[in-house]
């Protein structure tokens, strides 16, 4: 969550930058404001009886000690008073923060302040291109030429678990389990930590990273746990309250796992395909750094996953989201976009946020500095990549009318084929 500190004392320009983000959040940002000014009032004269309180109870003892029993008995029912007071002030203090920390947790991160003003991904701006050159069109969507190479069970999935949902068959399994292999490969060698996380966090690690309560209804729910909607909520909370050595920054994990969301904003949306799917497959990579360096770490975590889609000699383009367009915990994105030949377009594969200190606070993911001073960490994630969809983007870039042609960098695992049929 934001810091109401910083937004109580910026609260104008707070509100600028948030309703950027296409939303109103006025009302929000000045209720939140009063119940904090609320909140150090109440703390102030906690505080200030309970000052009074302890001095109370030293004269007591000296009371007690001079035999002086009638003023002693005055000065016990002065304090019995002052508890009831600090007893109703505690009350009322955690009303006012409990108020607090509920708005708190549904109003999203403020964009950075060089972000593009925009209202939705027709503002994002575009940063740069690769391989322009190998851009290609045809009228074959991904689903078939799958189908026709019997690399995905689209009936089976849908059999055994409703829309959305599918099966790798034979050739088709594999090559997840080899994309899965040179993405982890591909990032360890940039120093990395390779990671195998649970896919079922608690509440505290989905509120930990933004994900509750704000998209509880994207998640699936078993009981009061939760399936990872990426691996980001498991990564990001491994030091969930910790406070950190300085030379421990900055940390870096990568982690393939099985991702689930139910998408339930995106009805009637890319129905067809491995593009939205309720279960899919992904690396993700996740950073842990120094406040000062969390842009440059940005910068670094975007070529990170660019790096695959180089590996796989892929079309695609980095956009920077626009404040209508980036996610809730986010103060700076990067979308990668790989090209899709029958779409004739290029489609998200990688989000790459710095969310800054917004989800080390909700954690509680603190270091020690050079002098010692307790500071929050800034966290970083990024796919790299969506394997579905990297798996489309190959099918659709890489499929001659008759075959497929295998990108160079799978043949060593497929016996040194140059296509499948």
């Amino acid at each position: 969550m934001i810091d109401i500190n910083y937004v109580e004392q910026n609260l104008k320009e707070v509100t600028e930058r948030l309703n950027s983000r296409t939303q109103d959040y006025t009302n929000d940002l000045i209720f939140a404001v009063e119940k904090n000014i609320a909140r150090k009032q109440i703390l102030k004269e906690v505080e200030e009886v309970k000052s009074s309180k302890n001095l109370l109870s030293k004269e007591i003892g000296q009371l007690l000690k001079n035999n002086n029993h009638k003023e002693a008995k005055k000065a016990k029912e002065k304090v019995s008073q002052m508890n009831i007071v600090i007893e109703k002030l505690d009350k009322e203090l955690k009303k006012v923060e409990a108020e607090l920390e509920n708005k708190l947790r549904y109003i999203p991160n403020i964009p950075n302040l060089n972000m593009p003003i925009g209202n939705d991904d027709n503002d994002n701006v575009e940063v740069r291109r690769f391989a322009d050159d190998k851009i290609i069109k045809h009228q074959t969507p991904h689903w078939e030429i799958a189908s026709k190479l019997n690399l995905v069970d689209f009936e089976a999935g849908p059999k055994l678990s409703g829309s959305r949902f599918l099966v790798y068959t034979g050739l088709g399994s594999k090559i997840v389990r080899v994309i899965a292999d040179i993405l982890l490969s591909a990032h360890t060698k940039r120093g990395y930590k390779e990671m195998f996380v649970p896919v079922i966090v608690n509440s505290d690690a989905m509120f930990g990273t933004g994900n509750l309560p704000k998209f509880e209804d994207d998640a699936y729910k078993i009981g009061d746990q939760y399936l990872i909607p990426t691996a980001e909520v498991p990564l990001t909370n491994l030091h969930a309250n910790e406070i950190l050595d300085n030379n421990q920054l900055p940390i870096k994990y990568t982690s393939f796992t099985q991702c689930f969301r139910q998408e339930a904003g995106s009805a009637g949306r890319d129905t067809k395909g491995m593009i939205r799917l309720h279960q899919f497959n992904k690396v993700e990579l996740v950073k842990l750094v120094h406040p000062e360096t969390s842009d440059i770490e940005l910068e670094n975590l975007v070529k990170d996953a660019e790096n695959v889609l180089q590996l796989f000699e892929l079309p695609y383009r980095v956009v920077e989201l626009c404040t209508g367009d980036v996610g809730f915990s986010s103060m700076k994105t990067y979308d990668l976009e790989v090209w899709f030949p029958e779409q004739n377009k290029y489609r998200e594969i990688s989000s790459c946020s710095n969310c800054g200190d917004f989800q080390s606070r909700n954690m509680s993911t603190r270091f020690k500095d050079s002098n010692g001073k307790t500071k929050l960490v800034h966290t970083l994630n990024g796919s790299g990549v969506a394997i579905d969809r990297l798996f489309a983007a190959i099918l659709e870039n890489y499929w001659d009318g008759e075959k497929l042609v295998l990108p160079k960098v799978m043949r060593p695992y497929f016996d040194n084929q140059e296509f499948l049929k």
